[in-house]
């Protein structure tokens, strides 16, 4: 398989992308996280701190997000080069790693998705118990 400079460079609009939507759910997370916070210092309830532990998490989960589609930029960075400078050997498997880490990226955003959903059963279940 001979890679071209095009290749790995199809990945930077995705992963751009990818990172920009990450970001965003940081930032928004960041502010219920205050919210929350703030909430809990007027009206101490056993919920907040639910959601606060788990919002914990899922920020821990943006950031390998991010540094997974980071990393995954980096290498079709490094890819490119060995493209330029006709080593397609390392080339392609650098690639490969990329896509591995991009892949990588993904699931933990599937995971952190799973236990976003979690986190709206804790917010809702004041209303199934009234």
């Amino acid at each position: 398989m001979i890679l071209d400079l095009a290749t790995p460079s199809l990945l930077f609009s995705a992963i751009s992308l990818i990172l920009l939507a990450y970001t965003n759910r940081f930032i928004s997370y960041a502010g219920v996280v205050r919210a929350l916070k703030e909430n809990h210092k007027k009206d101490p309830d056993p919920n907040n701190l639910k959601q606060i532990a788990n919002l914990k998490q899922r920020l821990y989960l943006i950031r390998a997000m991010q540094i997974l589609g980071i990393l995954s930029l980096f290498f079709c960075v490094i890819a490119m080069f060995f493209v330029y400078v006709s080593w397609q050997i390392p080339a392609a498997w650098i690639f490969g790693i990329a896509l591995i880490l991009l892949a990588a990226s993904l699931g933990v955003c599937v995971w952190e998705i799973n236990i976003s959903v979690k986190a709206l059963e804790i917010h809702l279940e004041d209303i199934g118990s009234k």
